[in-house]
């Protein structure tokens, strides 16, 4: 029996979104740039790059605890949900659950419309038993399944601790969205970093081999393909550090010289050690991530740490429609 191809649905962002996000961010005091602009062809490919270095431990410590949890993780969440997956990514850390949770579909959703492509492909390819619905779209704004999507419970998957990249508030409002869109009874299985020593932290984002750092200039790069900007990236660097009053590590891009660029007829100067902000990532301890999630809607139903406490697992869900 021939399987049914990918069926994918392109709803990239335009350029203009781009362009209206890099301006507004560069009106403000400190400049920043949203980190979803991370993830072109280019940037998502390094990034997968980051996932292999030895200083950065969040991939290969969740990789492995979704290993050794996934038939537990299958017990707690059951099977037969539509699996959807905000920010994608190459798929490999759903692919590790498909076997235990047998969903009755995948949703990857992904900014990137390149490397969605590619990775769902390779999903259907190598599990020709499971149907792939593959969604190109900005889905911190638009949380919304592809039209001809199955029927039933749903069960998010939010990996990678990129809840991180949001602040506490703004956490809240995707979490809502999330509970949304998994609607009464759903689930929702999410990766959070947790607090530790701050060495660790700024060595996760700030490698030795330098690949953090291109990934970040890469931004530079996107910009001026797709916007006509001048940034001449020799003259900006990478810099991370923990802010340890906020929780949270953040990524900037620092200029070397007083300088200025032109983007979209206009032009912005820069003084020598001026940053744009390109990131956030927050940590959490497991009761503040628990209380996070409570304002959104959902109840903690079971965590799971690594055993050296650098990583974790929330399995969260929704009231039944009994409950509501």
């Amino acid at each position: 029996m021939s399987k049914a191809p990918v069926r994918f649905h392109d709803l990239h962002p335009t350029a203009d979104d781009l362009a209206a996000d890099v301006l507004d961010g560069f009106s403000r005091a400190q400049k920043s740039i949203p980190p979803k602009y991370f993830y072109d062809a280019e940037g998502s490919r390094l990034f997968d790059a980051i996932t292999e270095l030895p200083e950065y431990y969040p991939t290969r410590t969740e990789t492995a605890m979704l290993h050794e949890y996934a038939d537990e993780i299958a017990i707690k969440a059951g099977t037969g949900h539509l699996l959807v997956e905000p920010g994608s990514g190459s798929c490999a850390k759903a692919r590790i659950l498909f076997e235990g949770l047998q969903p009755c579909a995948y949703v990857p959703m992904d900014i990137s419309r390149d490397h969605l492509h590619v990775a769902a492909q390779e999903v259907a390819v190598d599990f020709p038993w499971l149907e792939v619905h593959a969604a190109c779209t900005d889905f911190t704004r638009l949380m919304t399944l592809p039209p001809g999507s199955p029927e039933g419970r749903r069960l998010a998957f939010f990996p990678g601790s990129s809840i991180g990249n949001f602040d506490p508030d703004a956490a809240v409002g995707f979490l809502g969205m999330i509970a949304e869109m998994v609607g009464p009874g759903g689930q929702l299985l999410i990766g959070v970093d947790l607090k530790k020593d701050k060495a660790v932290l700024e060595a996760a984002y700030d490698d030795a081999q330098g690949v953090t750092a291109a990934f970040n200039l890469n931004l530079l790069a996107r910009i001026n393909r797709d916007l006509g900007a001048d940034f001449d990236l020799a003259q900006w660097r990478h810099r991370a550090l923990y802010n340890e009053a906020q929780g949270r590590i953040e990524m900037h891009l620092l200029s070397r010289v007083n300088q200025q660029v032109s983007l979209q007829g206009q032009t912005f100067r820069f003084a020598e050690g001026e940053t744009i902000h390109t990131e956030n990532s927050y940590k959490y301890s497991v009761a503040e991530f628990r209380d996070l999630a409570s304002r959104a809607g959902f109840t903690t139903d079971t965590v799971w740490m690594d055993a050296d406490r650098l990583f974790s697992l929330h399995l969260l869900q929704t009231g039944s429609a009994d409950e509501v």
